[in-house]
This record gives structure tokens, C-alpha cells and sequence, in this order.
């Protein structure tokens, strides 16, 4: 009986340990998906000395360009050609790049996007690149010919722009029904100007982001007109288009590197922007790389998730220099840069006050703040369960920040051997100094309270490597969400996503077929509810790093049958409402066939049908400022003071926590009075109260005799003991 027992028991542990995970890595040998971004590293001309973002990698966008039902690959690589697969159905895939015409847009290739551009109904595909020392090219469009071929029709359309392109996003700012596009640029760095102030203008004609406006299949630079930074400081990594104060107009927002703000462009309905982050947001990620946007907590709000570089390995962390010491962090906020951490930064959306949308920064409470040197944030469901997810790709192949490399390479015979050039051997020195650690993505669970917790591991996501552009698609038409990620040095990865075999949840699918030239209905909205829970998905495919996503909209709805409604807000304001739709399915929706008006955006909360938009009301204040009338005119002024030059291991700084304060009966009249302390080489000041309420400022010499020092703490007490 024992043995039996035992017997049981083991063979229970072995079907355990070889339980599916969410997710399983196809090799190319099942997908045919043999692409491989390969940067060589023993280029004298072009390298992570000569090329800052030599290792940021290439993107990938999804999306069904033959028009089978099934959604195509197309892979950027950085030096070689570029690579589209055609889906064969099973997760087989066949490149057709050379038949397509598709492959070798000149430059260093790095985002990628598909879109209508033409509104035909099929799927073109706009592809960055940057122009910079031995690479030279400019960006290209590939229209779709509808006979499996692309034709290169770039100048035409008057996209040819040659520079440093990271990204575009194509979408409708000006509500005309046709397909605009914002382009994200970087800039050279040996072209980075002092931090004396922003430099977002003139315009860079090879840097500095541009908005074109779509004039009936030609498109026009209209980015001045918009009010569009343009300087050479504008270090684009991400962007992603969303109507973050449910107005009805898409907005954008720019993740940008090293000491430039993000840019947060309110879209005021009328063809142009205000930018708006310091409104928005009380600080933004300092590296910022990728960039998503949607309603991961379900309350009818778009969220934003920005990455950095922050680790998570305590020995990466303590061998890399990241944040600006408080020294620099000073001289930029004095020149008139926002705050800035080195963290990835999760932004809640808080809904709009006074006119202006307010986001509260959560990445620490979220547990989403250090996923390494991070590329692609995606939020989706990828479990079916009700709740997005977030997905996030990362790795850098050498580590340029690495504390001994910084070190050596400030040798002074290092720095004479690059005066001269770069040879093969220096080079191969130098990056051999740079540490080469292969990270594993990160996969978080959406726990439906505001946090995440990490699910790589058993998830099946965990492998270790260099992973950049990433996107979502249901490849196989299944109902769960696979993932495809651009790995640098490495095999593309395709993840077939197990969630239908394993939990069984329900799913529903969405297609929407716009009017006119917006054929995808880019910028439409489409909210499920379902047993008192409301999902919110923006038709915008352009989102995290240098990618774009399958524009079928997916929803997973847990153990749910049916779901209560489906509602479409298209970008004309137009709406259409279904009821008791069944799950586990694919629904097309036609914007031809929408009846009602929407007034204004969307407002979460409404109920879901046409005209169901509501105000939100501004409450009355509960204070208001009345120091003048009382009298309390005291201005403190702070001395300038560094104290991590005297103390580095403060965790933030001592000397600017403002005056001491205090209040009491000093006289005896049983009126409060207020005493209040002055920095150093300030006297501090008593304010004596009236009968009115209002207050006399006192003259006491001794206070100026005390302001030698700075008074930081105050209270009255008795200390004669004379009452």
C-alpha cells in the first residue's frame, strides 16, 4: 500500500513539473521565422563609442497585409534587410520579403509601423531609420498593391524625411477622417548642447520631432503651425497616441532621453497642441525609453507606463551609474527642465480638474519601477482574465554605464589613443570592457489592485537575452494574445500563448471597419462591459518601442458567457451600442452602421450608449489664501547650500525643508501667535495676533543676532517656569 501510495506521489510530481506555462517559445524551426537583428560589433566607423544607440535594436509590427484573416510579421534589422512573413495559419510563417518588395530601406533602420495610409482598406507599412555617419538613407512608405507586392512611393507622399528617425504613429489629430502621422525623432549626440536651457527651437532639420497633417494623400509639415518642439534636443525613444482627457481628440505622449522633459501634447481640438506635462504629472522617468498607453485598472481612463534603466540585480545596480547626481538634477530644474528619476514611471489617470488631465506617478506602489535597461512596454490581457497586463522587453547587449568601464576608459592613454580614431584593437578593447549580461523579460500579472507581480518565470517568458521592439497578435486566431519580440544578436522570439488550453477563459475579439480614409477606425473606442466591470481599448497600434500591434482589439472576460454591451465611440463622435453579445468570438463593427452622437468625449462612469457623456463637476474649494489680508508677509529665503558635498549618503536633501514654525500665547491675550524661522543669515519674525484676527509683526533684535544659523525646528515653552 506504501509503495502504491508512493508510486502516486511521484507520478503526480512528474506531470507537475512538466505542466505547460502560459507561454511556449516556437523555435524557428516550427515557425520559419528565421530573422536575426544582427549588429556587428567591429565596425571602427559605425559602434557604441562613434553611436550611442548602437544596441537599442529594431522594432516589429503586426498586422494582416494580404488581407487572409491572419495577422503577417515585419521585422526592422538595423544593418540588414528587413524581413516580412506571411502567416500560414498553425504559427508557420513564409518570408516574402524579396517577392514583396520590402527589404532594404537604406540606413540605420529602427521603428516600424503598419497602417492604411492611403485608405484603400489594406495595410501599408512606414518604416523609420536614421541617417548618421557611414549610414545614409531616409524613411520609407510602402504602399500596399493588394497582389502581394509593395511599391516604394515615399517621396509621393511626402514622407521621404531624412534624420534621425526612432518612430511614427499614424493617426487623425485634426478630425478630417483621414490618417495624419507624428514623427519621433532623436538627435546626435555629439550635437547635445550645455543644459543651460531647453533647446526646443529652431528647428533641427535632421532632429526634433514632426507632425504631418494628411492633405488628401500628400502629406504637409504643419509641425510649427501645431506648436511641435522641434530642437535638437529632443532624444525620442517613444510615443504613443491616446485621448488622455477624453475629449474626443488624441493626444501624444513623448518619452524622450537623457535631460529633455517628456512631452505631454494636450490636443486642443483645433489643429494645434499645448504641451502640457508639468500640468500632468509631477515628475517623468530620466531615460525615458518605450512608452504605452491604456486602462489597466478598469476605470474608463487611459494610463501611461514609461521605462527606464533602473535595475532590479542589486550587483547591476551598484556596478552602474544612473541617476544624475543632485548637483546636475539642481542646474537642470534652475535651467527649466522638469524632475526627472531614473525609474520606470506608471501613470495613473486621475481624470481631469479644472480643464487640465491630472496622472498620479505609481510605479513603486505598483511594484513596476525596475526592470533594467527596458525597452517595449505592452499592456494586454494575456492571461484572458478581465485585467491588462504588462509586458516589458529588455536588455542592453554591452553596458556603457558600467562604473569600471566609465573608470578605465577616463584614462588619459585611452583618451589619446581616441583622440587619434578608433582602431579594430581599440575597439575590441574598449567593448570587451563593457559587461555583457544577458536579463530576462518581464511578465506582470495585473493582480486587479492597482499592482503586478512579476510572471516570467512561470509564464514560460524568462529567458535571458537582449529583447527591444516587441508587439501583441492572436496568430492563430485562437483567442489568446501571442507575443513577438526583435531580439538584438539573436532569433526573433514568437511565444504561442496556451491561456484557452489551460484557464479556459472567455474572450472577444473586435474588428472595426471605419468610413472613408481612416479604414481601421484609428482612434475609435470601444468599452465592454461585463457583471458590473467596464474594459476601455483605444484603436491606436502604434505603442511601445519602435512597433505596432495587430489592430484587432482583444478582450479577455474571464469565466463570463455573454457580455452586457459593446460599445464603439468612433472618431467622429458617432457611436453604436450592442447588448447581450455572446463571447468566445470575433464581431465586426462598421462605422457605416453607427446612429447616435456622443457630445464632447467620453466620461467614465456614463452609461454605455450614444449622448452618455457627462461633465465632470470641479467641487468648490475648502481653502482660500488670505495672507495678506491677515498680515503674515514673511518671505523666506533659502541660502544656497550642497549637502551631499558634505554628506553623499543623505537620502535626500536637509537644508531646504522650508521655516521653522510655531505657534502660541506669547502675550497673554489669549490669541494664538505665530513665530516663524528664518534661513541662515535671515532673521526669523514674530507675528502678534489682533482681536481682528489679523496679525502685527513684532520687532525682536535678537533674532537678528540668531541669524547666523538656520532655524529649523521651533516651539514655545515655559522655561523659567514663570507661567
Amino acid at each position: 500500500m506504501r509503495i502504491a501510495a508512493a508510486a502516486l506521489l511521484l507520478a503526480a510530481c512528474g506531470r507537475s513539473a512538466h505542466a505547460p506555462t502560459l507561454f511556449e517559445l516556437l523555435p524557428p524551426s516550427v515557425t520559419g521565422v528565421t530573422f536575426v537583428n544582427q549588429v556587428p560589433e567591429q565596425d571602427t566607423a559605425l559602434n557604441i563609442i562613434t553611436f550611442l544607440n548602437y544596441y537599442n535594436g529594431g522594432g516589429v509590427a503586426v498586422g494582416d497585409v494580404d488581407g487572409d484573416g491572419l495577422p503577417d510579421l515585419y521585422f526592422t534589422s538595423n544593418v540588414g534587410p528587413n524581413r516580412l512573413y506571411r502567416n500560414l495559419g498553425n504559427y508557420r510563417f513564409e518570408d516574402i520579403t524579396e517577392r514583396a518588395g520590402v527589404a532594404d530601406p537604406a540606413g540605420w533602420k529602427t521603428g516600424v509601423t503598419m497602417a492604411d495610409v492611403n485608405g484603400d482598406g489594406r495595410l501599408d507599412i512606414y518604416v523609420s531609420a536614421m541617417s548618421y555617419l557611414t549610414m545614409h538613407g531616409h524613411n520609407v512608405l510602402y504602399i500596399n498593391n493588394g497582389d502581394g507586392t509593395f511599391s516604394d512611393r515615399t517621396k509621393e507622399y511626402g514622407l521621404d524625411f531624412a534624420g534621425y528617425s526612432t518612430q511614427a504613429v499614424f493617426f487623425d489629430y485634426d478630425g478630417d477622417g483621414d490618417l495624419d502621422m507624428y514623427l519621433l525623432n532623436y538627435s546626435a549626440h555629439s550635437e547635445r548642447g550645455p543644459m543651460t536651457h531647453p533647446q526646443r527651437e529652431p528647428r533641427h532639420p535632421r532632429a526634433g520631432d514632426r507632425l504631418f497633417r494628411n492633405d488628401g494623400g500628400h502629406f504637409v509639415d504643419v509641425s510649427d503651425q501645431a506648436h511641435i518642439y522641434g530642437g535638437v534636443e529632443g532624444y525620442g525613444l517613444g510615443v504613443v497616441a491616446s485621448d488622455v482627457n477624453l475629449d474626443g481628440c488624441p493626444d501624444l505622449y513623448v518619452a524622450n532621453d537623457f535631460q529633455e522633459n517628456d512631452f505631454l501634447y494636450i490636443n486642443n481640438c483645433d489643429g494645434t497642441f499645448t504641451e502640457s506635462i508639468a500640468r500632468a504629472v509631477g515628475h517623468t522617468s530620466h531615460a525615458s525609453m518605450g512608452v504605452d498607453a491604456a486602462d489597466y485598472n478598469n476605470d474608463g481612463r487611459p494610463d501611461l507606463m514609461v521605462l527606464d534603466m533602473l535595475p532590479e540585480r542589486e550587483d547591476i545596480l551598484k556596478t552602474s551609474a544612473n541617476a544624475d547626481p543632485w548637483s546636475i538634477e539642481h542646474m537642470k530644474e534652475q535651467a527649466g527642465y522638469y524632475p526627472q528619476y531614473a525609474r520606470n514611471t506608471l501613470l495613473l489617470n486621475r481624470g481631469s480638474v479644472g480643464g487640465a488631465v491630472r496622472f498620479s506617478e505609481i510605479g513603486y506602489l505598483a511594484g513596476v519601477y525596475a526592470t533594467d535597461w527596458s525597452w517595449a512596454p505592452l499592456f494586454a490581457d494575456l492571461d484572458n482574465d478581465g485585467n491588462k497586463d504588462l509586458f516589458v522587453t529588455n536588455g542592453i547587449y554591452r553596458r556603457p554605464n558600467d562604473l569600471d568601464y566609465l573608470a578605465a576608459v577616463r584614462d588619459s592613454a585611452i583618451q589619446a589613443a581616441l583622440a587619434n580614431g578608433i582602431s579594430s584593437g581599440l575597439l575590441r578593447r574598449l567593448t570587451s570592457m563593457m559587461p555583457h549580461i544577458p536579463i530576462a523579460n518581464y511578465a506582470f500579472h495585473n493582480n486587479g489592485d492597482l499592482t503586478f507581480t512579476n510572471m516570467a518565470t512561470p509564464w514560460g517568458l524568462a529567458q535571458p537575452g537582449f529583447s527591444n521592439g516587441a508587439a501583441y497578435a492572436d496568430l492563430n486566431n485562437s483567442g489568446a494574445l501571442d507575443l513577438v519580440v526583435n531580439n538584438l544578436n539573436a532569433p526573433a522570439a514568437i511565444y504561442r500563448n496556451h491561456a484557452r488550453e489551460i484557464n479556459h477563459n472567455s474572450y472577444l475579439t473586435v474588428v472595426l471597419r471605419g468610413s472613408g480614409a481612416n479604414t481601421a477606425g484609428i482612434g475609435a473606442k470601444v468599452i465592454v462591459r461585463q457583471h458590473g466591470t467596464t474594459q476601455l481599448v483605444e484603436q491606436m497600434p502604434t505603442r511601445g518601442f519602435q512597433s505596432s500591434v495587430d489592430p484587432r482589439l482583444h478582450f479577455g472576460l474571464g469565466k463570463a458567457s455573454r457580455v452586457d454591451s459593446v460599445v464603439v465611440i468612433w472618431p467622429d463622435r458617432r457611436s453604436q451600442v450592442l447588448t447581450d453579445v455572446p463571447v468566445d468570438r470575433t464581431i465586426t463593427l462598421s462605422q457605416a452602421d453607427a446612429a447616435g452622437l456622443t457630445r464632447g468625449g467620453l466620461t467614465p462612469g456614463a452609461s454605455p450608449g450614444p449622448g452618455s457623456v457627462r461633465q465632470r463637476s470641479v467641487p468648490p474649494p475648502l481653502f482660500r489664501d488670505e495672507t495678506s489680508r491677515l498680515g503674515l508677509d514673511f518671505q523666506h529665503q533659502e541660502n544656497s547650500f550642497y549637502d551631499y558635498g558634505r554628506q553623499p549618503l543623505i537620502p535626500h536633501v536637509l537644508s531646504r525643508e522650508g521655516p521653522a514654525l510655531a505657534t502660541g500665547d506669547v502675550n497673554g491675550d489669549g490669541l494664538d501667535d505665530v513665530y516663524v524661522g528664518g534661513a541662515k543669515w535671515q532673521a526669523s519674525a514674530l507675528f502678534i495676533q489682533q482681536r481682528d484676527g489679523t496679525f502685527r509683526r513684532s520687532t525682536q533684535p535678537a533674532f537678528q543676532a540668531d541669524s547666523l544659523s538656520e532655524d529649523v525646528a521651533a516651539t514655545f515653552f515655559d522655561a523659567n517656569g514663570d507661567g
